[in-house]
């Protein structure tokens, strides 16, 4: 027996013997409110669709929402593919241009390139997580959500009654040490590029506080944040920011790793904020991507691998509990919620 064992090569296997229940198919067929596919782009050639829609009809996915719309140009091209080629299977969300924000001229500029975008068919708005933490004008000074300069932005997407899908920040541990205790180890030292802690990145709580600024600013607007409020480490925070801003609503893709190992206080922040949770998944969408989540909503499975393909589970080294929500809560979730977003209703 080796008197040391790497990290990297520990992979226990779990004795634990409990039931084990495969969801093939959702309660009620689902949309998928959050991913990701920028048509024409290396990683997604358009002979990728009709495969990715075959999947979808496998697993009753109705729908999926596509946030990498882009703009002008490019988002007309992703239309085409997409919403065009494919009526009723995807609805595509367009972006910001925010090269110049500060400058003469610019917020005119990128109002009506937003107008112009709803005009063409992007049924809402989707803000990446650069923006208040990467992104610079061209002073050199970061840009958080809640900067003067582009509040015009937020309050034109309200005037055109479209969403504002916005994820700030990333996991708590993203921020922290890369040490013994940072909980995301693993997944950091696969993707060294995730890891904001110090140097010229502005604090995760900074970064929060600045996207709440923004939502309490613009009551007239509907955001519906990524991932669990961007803090799902933290549901009690979470809540409060349901409890205090009507307009705010959320999705919780690619956390139920997070959520999931709260079983107890996810699953009563389910039924308490069930009309404002939208479902979303934000990962390759495959039949075991939506399986996995399937399970997660309606099992009462407990202890069962979030990452059923990796070795070491990517975001953590924990399992997860199912919900085991009701019908009720499932509908909501699983496509009420997002269709009036999208015009459905």
């Amino acid at each position: 027996m080796p008197e040391k064992l790497l990290a990297a090569d520990y992979q226990p296997r779990s004795e634990l013997v409990t039931p084990e229940t495969f969801v093939p198919k959702p309660a009620f067929t689902a949309i998928d409110a959050h991913n990701h596919l920028p048509v024409g782009e290396p990683r997604l050639p358009a002979d990728e669709i009709p495969r990715i829609v075959r999947d979808m009809d496998i697993v009753d996915v109705e729908a999926i929402v596509n946030l990498s719309g882009g703009f002008g140009d490019t988002l007309k091209t992703r239309l085409e593919a997409l919403d065009q080629a494919y009526p009723g299977r995807f609805y595509t969300f367009c972006n910001v241009d925010w090269e110049g924000v500060g400058t003469t001229g610019w917020a005119d500029r990128a109002t009506a390139q937003l107008r112009a975008d709803v005009s063409a068919g992007a049924k809402g708005l989707k803000i990446f997580k650069q923006l208040g933490l990467t992104y610079r004008d061209p002073e050199g000074h970061l840009i958080p959500p809640d900067d003067p300069r582009i509040a015009d932005i937020w309050e034109a997407a309200g005037e055109l009654g479209i969403p504002v899908l916005i994820h700030s920040a990333d996991p708590v541990a993203f921020f922290r040490p890369l040490d013994r205790l940072n909980e995301r180890w693993d997944e950091l030292h696969r993707h060294p590029n995730w890891h904001f802690y110090g140097g010229d990145y502005p604090e995760f709580e900074e970064l929060i506080a600045a996207l709440y600024r923004t939502i309490e600013a613009h009551p007239n607007t509907t955001f519906i944040t990524a991932h669990v409020g961007c803090y799902p480490e933290n549901l009690g925070f979470v809540s409060g920011m349901l409890d205090r801003y009507p307009n705010l609503y959320t999705d919780f893709s690619a956390r139920i790793a997070e959520l999931g190992r709260a079983p107890y206080s996810a699953r009563d922040w389910f039924l308490r904020y069930a009309d404002r949770i939208v479902f979303g998944t934000d990962g390759a969408p495959t039949p075991i991507l939506y399986q996995t989540y399937y399970r997660f909503l309606e099992s009462k499975d407990e202890y069962f691998t979030y990452s059923p393909r990796s070795p070491i589970p990517h975001q953590g080294r924990w399992h997860i509990c199912g919900m085991f929500l009701p019908e009720d809560v499932l509908k909501k979730v699983y496509r009420d919620n997002i269709r009036g977003f999208l015009g459905l209703e």
